[in-house]
């Protein structure tokens, strides 16, 4: 498994970090249009869609990315599409949560399809774009994710008593996301400090809310976001625990499905270009 792992890990950072270095972000566009239509084949997968079926909704997703992409929403999206995301992650995210694992297959099977898909195709559009910012910038919209996770990961395993959704995700813990959005705060800090004495690309996210909101308002904005990479993350455990599945596909050996590597990413990337338009 860890030799799985170990490979897998390697094969998509070739992709990857080309992509990512490329002078012109289409490479990058499309690597992610690839990624992001096996998992609307995922998604559907996990929700009661035939094998033909979900075929077809990964194959429409990718078409609906490209569609966005050649009418130039990669460069510049209206804002209120991150709007229209944000709307349907922050009460739709609560609402899947509360209804949990228990309830999740009796939602209409074409309510979850449908809302999967958009949820794929906004952090698609928001990952396309915020590369054509600028490396620096994407990279810094990456990075609050992984700091997130990894310092909720030590911080819930040396202080989680309370957990924080037990019949979704038994590991996680009220201190395991306190210590994640500690580890945005730092990172936030050390990032924007990095950006006012070298030569970057463009601003990094953290750089842009602090000029916007403050110190103060940047700081809860960003709490804010490392708050959706959880309910990233656990939007999809209701979905796979519902069906009782450990993975969302075997697409990537030792690692799981697509949807497995960029839950978390989801709901951020919008919400992040959201909170920019203000």
């Amino acid at each position: 498994m860890l030799a799985q792992r170990v490979i897998t890990a390697v094969v998509l950072l070739a992709l990857l970090v080309p992509a990512l270095l490329a002078r012109t972000h289409w490479p990058f566009s499309l690597l992610t249009l690839a990624l992001i239509g096996a998992a609307g084949w995922e998604w559907g997968r996990l929700n009661q869609a035939g094998p033909g079926l979900a075929l077809a909704m990964g194959a429409a997703l990718a078409l609906a990315c490209a569609a966005a992409f050649a009418a130039g929403w990669t460069e510049r999206a209206p804002a209120t599409h991150w709007w229209l995301a944000a709307l349907l992650w922050v009460p739709g995210g609560a609402l899947a949560l509360r209804a949990g694992p228990q309830r999740w297959l009796h939602l209409a099977r074409q309510a979850r399809w449908l809302l999967g898909l958009l949820a794929l195709w906004a952090a698609w559009l928001a990952l396309s774009q915020a590369r054509a910012v600028g490396l620096n910038f994407v990279l810094s919209v990456f990075a609050l994710v992984w700091a997130a996770d990894i310092a909720a990961y030590f911080g819930g395993r040396r202080f989680g008593r309370r957990k924080l959704a037990p019949s979704i995700s038994p590991g996680k813990s009220w201190a395991g996301v306190y210590s994640g959005m500690l580890g945005v705060a730092l990172l936030a800090l050390a990032w924007s400090a990095a950006d006012a004495r070298l030569t970057v690309d463009s601003a990094s996210l953290y750089t842009r809310l602090f000029g916007a909101f403050g110190v103060v308002g940047g700081m809860v904005a960003l709490m804010g976001l490392a708050g959706m990479s959880v309910v990233g993350d656990l939007t999809k455990s209701v979905a796979k625990r519902a069906v009782g599945v450990k993975d969302s596909s075997g697409l990537l050996p030792g690692h799981g499905g697509v949807l497995d590597r960029i839950d978390a990413l989801l709901p951020v990337f919008p919400l992040a270009f959201a909170l920019q338009s203000l």
